[in-house]
Protein backbone atom coordinates (compact mmCIF):
# COMPACT_ATOMS: atom_id res chain seq x y z
CA UNK A 1 0.00 0.00 0.00
CA UNK A 2 1.35 3.43 -0.96
CA UNK A 3 1.89 5.65 2.07
CA UNK A 4 -0.18 8.83 2.08
CA UNK A 5 0.40 9.69 5.75
CA UNK A 6 3.47 9.91 7.97
CA UNK A 7 3.01 10.11 11.74
CA UNK A 8 6.07 11.54 13.49
CA UNK A 9 6.24 10.32 17.08
CA UNK A 10 4.88 6.89 18.00
CA UNK A 11 3.70 7.56 21.53
CA UNK A 12 0.38 8.02 23.30
CA UNK A 13 -0.84 10.47 20.64
CA UNK A 14 0.75 9.20 17.44
CA UNK A 15 -0.13 5.53 17.68
CA UNK A 16 -3.92 6.01 18.08
CA UNK A 17 -3.89 8.38 15.10
CA UNK A 18 -1.91 5.88 13.02
CA UNK A 19 -4.34 3.15 14.05
CA UNK A 20 -7.39 5.19 12.99
CA UNK A 21 -5.80 6.17 9.68
CA UNK A 22 -4.76 2.61 8.87
CA UNK A 23 -8.25 1.35 9.69
CA UNK A 24 -9.67 4.00 7.33
CA UNK A 25 -7.59 2.59 4.48
CA UNK A 26 -4.96 5.34 4.50
CA UNK A 27 -1.46 4.05 3.81
CA UNK A 28 0.42 5.06 6.96
CA UNK A 29 4.08 5.23 7.96
CA UNK A 30 5.08 5.69 11.58
CA UNK A 31 8.38 7.51 12.03
CA UNK A 32 10.39 7.55 15.24
CA UNK A 33 14.07 8.36 15.76
CA UNK A 34 14.39 5.64 18.42
CA UNK A 35 15.50 2.40 16.67
CA UNK A 36 14.18 0.28 19.55
CA UNK A 37 10.68 1.78 19.23
CA UNK A 38 10.70 1.19 15.48
CA UNK A 39 11.91 -2.40 15.85
CA UNK A 40 9.52 -3.28 18.68
CA UNK A 41 6.47 -2.00 16.82
CA UNK A 42 7.52 -3.64 13.57
CA UNK A 43 7.81 -6.94 15.46
CA UNK A 44 4.32 -6.55 16.90
CA UNK A 45 5.42 -5.74 20.46
CA UNK A 46 2.90 -3.34 21.97
CA UNK A 47 4.18 -0.23 23.79
CA UNK A 48 4.53 -0.45 27.56
CA UNK A 49 2.35 2.63 28.13
CA UNK A 50 -0.74 0.75 26.98
CA UNK A 51 -1.59 3.22 24.21
CA UNK A 52 -2.02 0.28 21.85
CA UNK A 53 -2.76 -3.38 22.50
CA UNK A 54 -0.79 -6.16 20.85
CA UNK A 55 -3.82 -7.42 18.85
CA UNK A 56 -4.52 -3.88 17.61
CA UNK A 57 -0.88 -3.47 16.57
CA UNK A 58 -0.86 -6.80 14.74
CA UNK A 59 -4.05 -5.78 12.94
CA UNK A 60 -2.43 -2.49 11.89
CA UNK A 61 0.63 -4.29 10.55
CA UNK A 62 -1.54 -6.71 8.60
CA UNK A 63 -3.35 -3.72 7.09
CA UNK A 64 -0.10 -2.24 5.81
CA UNK A 65 1.12 0.00 8.63
CA UNK A 66 4.89 0.13 8.86
CA UNK A 67 7.45 1.86 11.01
CA UNK A 68 10.71 3.49 10.04
CA UNK A 69 13.60 5.56 11.31
CA UNK A 70 14.59 6.70 7.80
CA UNK A 71 13.67 10.38 7.21
CA UNK A 72 13.90 9.96 3.43
CA UNK A 73 10.55 8.16 3.28
CA UNK A 74 8.78 11.23 4.69
CA UNK A 75 9.15 12.98 1.36
CA UNK A 76 6.78 10.60 -0.37
CA UNK A 77 3.60 11.31 1.61
CA UNK A 78 0.86 13.90 1.20
CA UNK A 79 0.16 14.46 4.89
CA UNK A 80 2.51 14.62 7.87
CA UNK A 81 1.24 14.81 11.46
CA UNK A 82 3.73 15.66 14.21
CA UNK A 83 2.71 13.89 17.44
CA UNK A 84 5.92 14.00 19.49
CA UNK A 85 5.74 14.36 23.27
CA UNK A 86 6.51 17.78 24.76
CA UNK A 87 7.30 17.08 28.42
CA UNK A 88 7.53 19.62 31.22
CA UNK A 89 10.98 20.79 32.20
CA UNK A 90 12.19 21.36 35.75
CA UNK A 91 10.88 24.94 35.59
CA UNK A 92 7.45 23.67 34.46
CA UNK A 93 7.85 25.05 30.95
CA UNK A 94 7.08 22.86 27.95
CA UNK A 95 10.12 21.36 26.25
CA UNK A 96 9.56 22.03 22.55
CA UNK A 97 12.86 20.50 21.49
CA UNK A 98 11.13 17.30 20.25
CA UNK A 99 8.96 19.44 17.94
CA UNK A 100 12.05 21.25 16.68
CA UNK A 101 13.86 17.96 16.01
CA UNK A 102 10.83 16.52 14.21
CA UNK A 103 10.57 19.64 12.05
CA UNK A 104 14.30 19.56 11.29
CA UNK A 105 13.97 15.94 10.24
CA UNK A 106 11.02 16.70 7.97
CA UNK A 107 12.17 19.98 6.43
CA UNK A 108 14.89 18.69 4.04
CA UNK A 109 12.48 16.23 2.40
CA UNK A 110 9.33 18.39 2.57
CA UNK A 111 7.68 18.64 -0.83
CA UNK A 112 5.32 21.30 -2.21
CA UNK A 113 1.58 20.72 -1.60
CA UNK A 114 2.25 18.56 1.48
CA UNK A 115 -0.08 19.12 4.45
CA UNK A 116 1.79 19.38 7.76
CA UNK A 117 -0.24 19.22 10.98
CA UNK A 118 1.07 19.68 14.50
CA UNK A 119 -0.79 17.63 17.13
CA UNK A 120 1.66 17.92 20.06
CA UNK A 121 0.89 19.96 23.16
CA UNK A 122 2.33 23.44 22.60
CA UNK A 123 1.87 27.07 23.61
CA UNK A 124 -0.48 29.35 21.66
CA UNK A 125 1.52 30.75 18.76
CA UNK A 126 3.91 27.80 18.46
CA UNK A 127 2.66 26.53 15.10
CA UNK A 128 2.95 29.90 13.42
CA UNK A 129 6.02 31.34 15.13
CA UNK A 130 8.03 28.24 16.03
CA UNK A 131 7.21 25.29 13.77
CA UNK A 132 6.68 27.41 10.67
CA UNK A 133 10.12 29.03 11.04
CA UNK A 134 11.94 25.70 11.39
CA UNK A 135 10.14 24.17 8.41
CA UNK A 136 10.63 27.17 6.14
CA UNK A 137 14.30 27.62 7.05
CA UNK A 138 15.05 23.95 6.45
CA UNK A 139 13.02 23.45 3.27
CA UNK A 140 13.14 26.77 1.43
CA UNK A 141 9.38 26.49 1.01
CA UNK A 142 6.75 28.93 2.24
CA UNK A 143 4.00 27.83 4.63
CA UNK A 144 0.58 28.73 3.28
CA UNK A 145 2.07 29.18 -0.18
CA UNK A 146 4.04 26.04 -1.02
CA UNK A 147 2.77 23.71 1.70
CA UNK A 148 -0.17 23.63 4.09
CA UNK A 149 0.37 24.10 7.82
CA UNK A 150 -2.19 23.59 10.61
CA UNK A 151 -2.68 22.71 14.25
CA UNK A 152 -5.03 19.96 15.48
CA UNK A 153 -5.08 19.30 19.25
CA UNK A 154 -5.00 15.74 20.52
CA UNK A 155 -8.37 15.18 22.24
CA UNK A 156 -8.20 11.46 23.04
CA UNK A 157 -8.70 10.22 26.59
CA UNK A 158 -6.52 7.11 27.08
CA UNK A 159 -8.20 4.21 28.84
CA UNK A 160 -11.71 5.55 28.31
CA UNK A 161 -13.63 3.54 25.71
CA UNK A 162 -15.55 6.52 24.30
CA UNK A 163 -12.52 8.76 24.76
CA UNK A 164 -10.34 6.61 22.49
CA UNK A 165 -12.77 6.45 19.57
CA UNK A 166 -11.33 9.10 17.29
CA UNK A 167 -14.28 8.81 14.91
CA UNK A 168 -16.72 10.07 17.54
CA UNK A 169 -14.60 12.92 18.91
CA UNK A 170 -14.93 16.20 16.97
CA UNK A 171 -11.52 17.31 15.71
CA UNK A 172 -10.58 20.97 15.97
CA UNK A 173 -8.48 22.31 13.06
CA UNK A 174 -6.77 25.66 12.75
CA UNK A 175 -4.80 26.37 9.58
CA UNK A 176 -2.33 29.12 8.78
CA UNK A 177 -4.61 30.13 5.88
CA UNK A 178 -8.16 29.10 4.93
CA UNK A 179 -6.66 26.75 2.33
CA UNK A 180 -4.44 25.19 5.04
CA UNK A 181 -7.50 24.64 7.24
CA UNK A 182 -9.39 22.96 4.43
CA UNK A 183 -6.46 20.71 3.52
CA UNK A 184 -6.14 19.51 7.12
CA UNK A 185 -9.93 19.22 7.44
CA UNK A 186 -10.02 17.02 4.34
CA UNK A 187 -7.56 14.64 5.97
CA UNK A 188 -9.24 14.50 9.40
CA UNK A 189 -12.64 14.27 7.74
CA UNK A 190 -11.66 10.74 6.71
CA UNK A 191 -11.14 9.80 10.36
CA UNK A 192 -13.82 11.59 12.36
CA UNK A 193 -17.50 12.33 12.00
CA UNK A 194 -17.10 16.04 12.69
CA UNK A 195 -14.40 18.61 11.99
CA UNK A 196 -14.54 21.94 13.80
CA UNK A 197 -12.75 24.77 12.00
CA UNK A 198 -10.99 27.33 14.18
CA UNK A 199 -10.13 30.79 12.91
CA UNK A 200 -6.46 29.87 12.90
CA UNK A 201 -3.76 27.82 14.60
CA UNK A 202 -3.63 30.11 17.65
CA UNK A 203 -7.31 29.57 18.34
CA UNK A 204 -6.93 25.80 17.96
CA UNK A 205 -3.88 25.79 20.27
CA UNK A 206 -5.69 27.90 22.84
CA UNK A 207 -8.75 25.64 22.69
CA UNK A 208 -6.50 22.78 23.81
CA UNK A 209 -5.09 25.01 26.54
CA UNK A 210 -8.59 25.85 27.77
CA UNK A 211 -9.69 22.21 27.80
CA UNK A 212 -6.69 21.12 29.87
CA UNK A 213 -6.80 24.02 32.29
CA UNK A 214 -10.57 23.61 32.75
CA UNK A 215 -9.95 20.06 33.94
CA UNK A 216 -7.06 21.04 36.16
CA UNK A 217 -8.90 23.91 37.83
CA UNK A 218 -11.99 21.82 38.56
CA UNK A 219 -9.91 18.95 39.93
CA UNK A 220 -8.12 21.48 42.15
CA UNK A 221 -11.49 22.73 43.42
CA UNK A 222 -12.68 19.25 44.33
CA UNK A 223 -9.29 18.35 45.86
CA UNK A 224 -9.53 21.41 48.07
CA UNK A 225 -13.09 20.44 48.98
CA UNK A 226 -11.82 16.97 49.94
CA UNK A 227 -9.43 18.43 52.51
CA UNK A 228 -12.08 20.85 53.77
CA UNK A 229 -14.78 18.20 54.11
CA UNK A 230 -12.46 15.82 55.95
CA UNK A 231 -11.54 18.55 58.41
CA UNK A 232 -15.19 19.36 59.22
CA UNK A 233 -16.39 15.75 59.21
CA UNK A 234 -18.49 15.87 56.04
CA UNK A 235 -18.73 12.96 53.58
CA UNK A 236 -17.55 14.60 50.34
CA UNK A 237 -18.55 11.59 48.23
CA UNK A 238 -22.14 11.95 49.40
CA UNK A 239 -21.92 15.68 48.68
CA UNK A 240 -20.86 14.95 45.10
CA UNK A 241 -23.60 12.32 44.71
CA UNK A 242 -26.19 14.88 45.70
CA UNK A 243 -24.74 17.78 43.72
CA UNK A 244 -24.49 15.89 40.45
CA UNK A 245 -28.25 15.36 40.38
CA UNK A 246 -28.59 19.03 39.39
CA UNK A 247 -29.44 18.93 35.66
CA UNK A 248 -27.68 22.17 34.80
CA UNK A 249 -24.74 24.31 35.89
CA UNK A 250 -22.74 21.51 37.53
CA UNK A 251 -20.29 18.91 36.26
CA UNK A 252 -19.02 16.33 38.73
CA UNK A 253 -15.28 16.00 39.29
CA UNK A 254 -13.75 13.72 41.89
CA UNK A 255 -10.68 14.13 44.10
CA UNK A 256 -7.59 11.98 44.00
CA UNK A 257 -3.99 11.70 45.17
CA UNK A 258 -2.75 14.12 42.50
CA UNK A 259 -2.96 14.85 38.81
CA UNK A 260 -0.93 12.97 36.20
CA UNK A 261 -0.96 12.31 32.50
CA UNK A 262 0.48 13.86 29.36
CA UNK A 263 -1.84 16.86 29.22
CA UNK A 264 -0.43 19.38 31.66
CA UNK A 265 -1.75 22.66 33.03
CA UNK A 266 -0.01 25.39 31.06
CA UNK A 267 0.37 29.00 32.11
CA UNK A 268 0.86 31.08 28.93
CA UNK A 269 3.13 33.38 30.91
CA UNK A 270 5.76 30.62 30.77
CA UNK A 271 6.40 30.71 27.04
CA UNK A 272 9.26 29.09 25.18
CA UNK A 273 10.29 32.41 23.66
CA UNK A 274 10.66 35.34 26.07
CA UNK A 275 9.49 37.93 23.55
CA UNK A 276 6.01 36.44 23.81
CA UNK A 277 5.78 36.66 27.61
CA UNK A 278 2.61 38.35 28.79
CA UNK A 279 4.23 39.67 31.93
CA UNK A 280 1.52 38.27 34.17
CA UNK A 281 0.31 34.79 35.10
CA UNK A 282 -3.10 33.17 34.82
CA UNK A 283 -3.89 33.27 38.52
CA UNK A 284 -6.49 30.48 38.45
CA UNK A 285 -4.10 28.15 36.64
CA UNK A 286 -1.26 28.89 39.05
CA UNK A 287 -3.51 28.24 42.04
CA UNK A 288 -4.81 24.99 40.53
CA UNK A 289 -1.24 23.81 39.99
CA UNK A 290 -0.42 24.66 43.58
CA UNK A 291 -3.46 22.86 45.02
CA UNK A 292 -3.02 19.73 42.92
CA UNK A 293 0.72 19.61 43.64
CA UNK A 294 -0.08 19.50 47.37
CA UNK A 295 -2.17 16.33 47.14
CA UNK A 296 0.67 13.75 47.34
CA UNK A 297 1.85 15.42 50.55
CA UNK A 298 -1.71 15.43 51.89
CA UNK A 299 -2.15 11.71 51.11
CA UNK A 300 1.10 11.00 52.96
CA UNK A 301 -0.11 13.01 55.95
CA UNK A 302 -3.43 11.15 55.98
CA UNK A 303 -1.58 7.83 55.82
CA UNK A 304 0.63 8.77 58.76
CA UNK A 305 -2.37 10.03 60.75
CA UNK A 306 -4.32 6.81 60.15
CA UNK A 307 -1.40 4.72 61.35
CA UNK A 308 -1.06 6.92 64.42
CA UNK A 309 -4.79 6.66 65.21
CA UNK A 310 -4.40 2.88 65.27
CA UNK A 311 -1.38 2.93 67.56
CA UNK A 312 1.30 2.61 64.89
CA UNK A 313 4.10 4.89 63.80
CA UNK A 314 4.90 5.60 60.16
CA UNK A 315 8.49 4.69 60.99
CA UNK A 316 8.84 0.98 60.40
CA UNK A 317 5.25 0.61 59.15
CA UNK A 318 4.64 -1.60 56.12
CA UNK A 319 2.68 0.38 53.53
CA UNK A 320 1.31 -1.17 50.33
CA UNK A 321 0.48 1.15 47.42
CA UNK A 322 -2.12 -0.15 44.96
CA UNK A 323 -2.04 1.20 41.41
CA UNK A 324 0.92 3.40 40.50
CA UNK A 325 -0.13 4.47 36.99
CA UNK A 326 -1.72 7.81 36.21
CA UNK A 327 -4.82 6.32 34.56
CA UNK A 328 -7.04 3.37 35.34
CA UNK A 329 -6.26 0.15 33.44
CA UNK A 330 -3.24 1.61 31.66
CA UNK A 331 0.46 0.94 32.18
CA UNK A 332 1.42 4.58 31.58
CA UNK A 333 2.97 6.24 34.64
CA UNK A 334 3.44 9.71 33.13
CA UNK A 335 3.06 12.30 35.88
CA UNK A 336 1.61 9.80 38.35
CA UNK A 337 1.59 11.11 41.95
CA UNK A 338 2.52 7.62 43.20
CA UNK A 339 6.26 8.26 42.98
CA UNK A 340 6.13 11.33 45.22
CA UNK A 341 3.84 9.55 47.70
CA UNK A 342 6.19 6.57 47.91
CA UNK A 343 9.21 8.83 48.39
CA UNK A 344 7.48 10.83 51.13
CA UNK A 345 6.40 7.67 52.97
CA UNK A 346 9.95 6.35 52.80
CA UNK A 347 11.21 9.66 54.19
CA UNK A 348 8.93 9.03 57.19
CA UNK A 349 10.62 5.67 57.69
CA UNK A 350 7.91 3.44 56.21
CA UNK A 351 8.68 0.23 54.34
CA UNK A 352 6.91 0.78 51.02
CA UNK A 353 5.80 -1.89 48.57
CA UNK A 354 3.44 -1.77 45.60
CA UNK A 355 1.08 -3.78 43.47
CA UNK A 356 -0.08 -2.91 39.99
CA UNK A 357 -1.31 -5.43 37.42
CA UNK A 358 0.22 -3.33 34.61
CA UNK A 359 3.62 -2.56 36.16
CA UNK A 360 6.24 -5.19 36.90
CA UNK A 361 9.12 -2.95 37.99
CA UNK A 362 8.92 0.50 39.53
CA UNK A 363 11.23 3.04 41.09
CA UNK A 364 10.50 6.03 43.29
CA UNK A 365 13.21 8.63 43.66
CA UNK A 366 15.63 6.36 41.83
CA UNK A 367 15.15 3.54 44.37
CA UNK A 368 13.40 0.30 43.42
CA UNK A 369 10.11 -0.36 45.20
CA UNK A 370 9.41 -4.05 45.94
CA UNK A 371 6.47 -5.48 44.02
CA UNK A 372 3.94 -7.69 45.79
CA UNK A 373 3.18 -10.82 43.79
CA UNK A 374 0.29 -11.98 45.96
CA UNK A 375 -2.13 -9.06 46.33
CA UNK A 376 -4.30 -10.30 49.20
CA UNK A 377 -1.39 -11.76 51.12
CA UNK A 378 0.48 -8.44 50.84
CA UNK A 379 -2.60 -6.43 51.84
CA UNK A 380 -3.07 -8.63 54.89
CA UNK A 381 0.55 -8.23 55.93
CA UNK A 382 0.70 -4.46 55.42
CA UNK A 383 -0.02 -2.09 58.30
CA UNK A 384 -1.68 0.22 55.76
CA UNK A 385 -2.88 -0.31 52.19
CA UNK A 386 -3.37 2.82 50.07
CA UNK A 387 -5.43 2.67 46.88
CA UNK A 388 -3.97 5.21 44.46
CA UNK A 389 -5.47 3.91 41.20
CA UNK A 390 -8.66 1.89 41.03
CA UNK A 391 -7.78 -0.65 38.34
CA UNK A 392 -10.82 -2.80 37.56
CA UNK A 393 -9.04 -5.94 38.75
CA UNK A 394 -9.17 -4.67 42.33
CA UNK A 395 -12.04 -6.01 44.43
CA UNK A 396 -12.39 -3.24 47.01
CA UNK A 397 -14.78 -5.22 49.18
CA UNK A 398 -12.33 -8.11 49.34
CA UNK A 399 -9.34 -5.83 49.85
CA UNK A 400 -11.11 -4.01 52.68
CA UNK A 401 -11.75 -7.34 54.38
CA UNK A 402 -8.14 -8.46 54.03
CA UNK A 403 -6.42 -5.14 54.84
CA UNK A 404 -5.58 -4.08 58.37
CA UNK A 405 -6.17 -0.48 57.27
CA UNK A 406 -7.29 0.73 53.85
CA UNK A 407 -7.06 4.33 52.63
CA UNK A 408 -9.10 4.83 49.47
CA UNK A 409 -7.97 7.96 47.60
CA UNK A 410 -10.47 7.39 44.78
CA UNK A 411 -13.70 6.97 46.72
CA UNK A 412 -14.59 3.71 45.01
CA UNK A 413 -14.75 1.41 48.02
CA UNK A 414 -18.15 0.47 49.49
CA UNK A 415 -19.40 2.91 52.12
CA UNK A 416 -17.84 2.12 55.46
CA UNK A 417 -15.38 -0.42 54.04
CA UNK A 418 -12.38 1.91 54.04
CA UNK A 419 -11.14 5.33 55.03
CA UNK A 420 -11.76 7.66 52.10
CA UNK A 421 -9.70 10.66 51.11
Amino acid sequence: MRADLAVLGLGHSGLPLARAATAAGIGTIGYDPDPRTVADLAAGRAPADGSLTAPALRRMLSQGFRTTGDPAVLGGVRTVVICVDTPLGADRTLDLRPVREAARTLAPVLRPRTTVVLQSTVYPGSTEEFLRTVLEDGSGLGAGRDFHLAYAPDRLDPGDGAGTDLARIPQVIGGLTPACTEAAAAFYGRLTEKVVRARGPREAETAALLETNYRQINIALINEMAVFCHDIGVDLWDVIRCAETKPFGFQAFRPGPGVGGHSVPIDPNHLSYPSRSLGYPLRMVELAQEVNARMPRYVTQRAAALLNEHGKSARGARVLLLGVTYKVDLADRAGSPAEEIASRLRDLGAEVGFHDPYVQRWEAGGIAVPRADSLYEAAGAADLTVLLQNHRVYDLQGLAAKSQLLLDTRGVSPTGAAHRL
